[in-house]
């Protein structure tokens, strides 16, 4: 059950994260620096710190407790992670939610899952388990799945016309998008990286008392104070560049409806972290496999809403089948992955029925 909860737990994050952008696209008027730096400080502010508020006990002691060095590494993995974060924007307005979310969570997935075991001198280990053969098994149909997508956009783009892509996606720029999407995701995996980093963060958490469903919301604060420090940069340096600071006293442009989307937004951007931890904590030693589930359901899920937006009009039945059948393997992974944490959850239990049949048998 308790693999189960994590798998559900990632679904959620991955909804939650799949659906962020959607509230971007009700902001009216401003640029784009204008609504990411608005969405980004409730997202990597005021979300981390109010949530984390509200499930850590002593949240300030803990990070008090917490050793220079680790709070150093988290917040260093946070401003890599910030430039992942950062370009991932670009990505979804030259590639779509479909598409770019596909190609730039697909080398997140690979990252951010095989890095960290690899760093930490676990990966021989996993290959010589069942249990880790099959989650990297997960691994290899999730990179599948993705290389399917990333064929069904190719497909799209030799198939519509200039005009037909602009319809759909009004920036659509297969080459530009592509580049800056590689770029985002292998950053990005370094979010993962700052999770393992705050790992002690974590236990100081869970010694204050705090659930562990909660433990890494501690972490969090570090990890996306890193985030909003690239991102802050980045943003204020285009809005005085090109001038969008306007954007805010324009009273012609709907300030509050934008400000409001842009939290809305931010929030939902947030949750899919919330969730994130407390899925991961059901996942034990496996809980590195976590971070695939969590791309694979991103990835569903904005493929779905790219889908139900139209993303892919106008393209063919050969595109469409295509960018279909990639879902749904990246769905497969999914439950791939699951069942090797299931796998790695049980041999300790059958261990420990075995050894309590052996004392009953030497009993009698």
């Amino acid at each position: 059950m308790a693999v189960i909860w994590g798998v559900i737990l990632h679904a959620l994050g991955g909804f939650a994260s799949g659906s962020f952008y959607l509230p971007y696209k009700k902001v009216n008027g401003w640029s784009w620096e204008s609504y990411w730096l608005v969405g980004g400080i409730v997202s990597w502010v005021f979300a981390p710190w109010i949530m984390g508020s509200l499930t850590v006990p002593d949240l300030l002691g803990v990070l008090r407790q917490t050793p220079a060095s680790t709070l150093g590494w988290v917040y260093f993995w946070g401003v890599l992670w910030g430039f992942g974060g950062l370009t991932f924007g670009l990505a979804m307005r030259y590639l779509g939610l479909s598409l770019g979310m596909a190609v730039t969570l697909g080398l997140c997935a690979v990252f951010g899952t095989v890095v960290p075991p690899i760093y930490n001198g676990q990966f021989p280990a996993l290959v010589r388990s069942l249990s880790g053969q099959v989650t990297l098994a997960g691994l290899l149909v999730c990179v599948v799945g993705i290389l399917v997508c990333g064929m069904a956009g190719i497909m799209k783009e030799k198939s519509l016309s200039t005009e037909q892509k602009k319809a759909a996606i009004a920036e659509f720029d297969l080459r530009k998008g592509l580049l800056v999407a590689v770029f985002s995701g292998v950053m990005s995996a370094c979010f993962a990286f700052g999770l393992d980093a705050g790992h002690d963060m974590a236990e100081l958490a869970r010694q204050a008392g705090t659930n562990d469903l909660f433990v890494n919301n501690a972490t969090y604060i570090l990890i996306m104070l890193g985030g909003l420090t690239t991102n802050a940069v980045w943003c204020i340096y285009l809005l005085i560049k090109n001038k969008t600071y306007t954007d805010y006293l324009n009273p012609s442009m709907p300030a509050l409806r934008n400000i409001l989307f842009c939290a809305l937004a931010g929030t939902t951007w947030y949750f899919q972290f919330f969730f994130y931890g407390m899925g991961d904590s059901k996942l034990g030693d496996y809980r590195f496999s976590g971070w695939t589930m969590h791309m694979a359901f991103i990835i569903a899920f904005s493929s779905m809403w790219g889908l139900l937006l139209h993303e892919w009009r106008g393209a063919n039945r050969s595109t469409m089948r295509t960018v279909r059948l990639g879902i749904l393997t990246v769905v497969l992974s999914t439950v791939v992955v699951g069942y090797g944490t299931y796998l790695k959850s049980e041999k300790p239990a059958a261990e420990a029925r075995a050894a309590a049949v052996e004392r009953a048998v030497a009993a009698e």
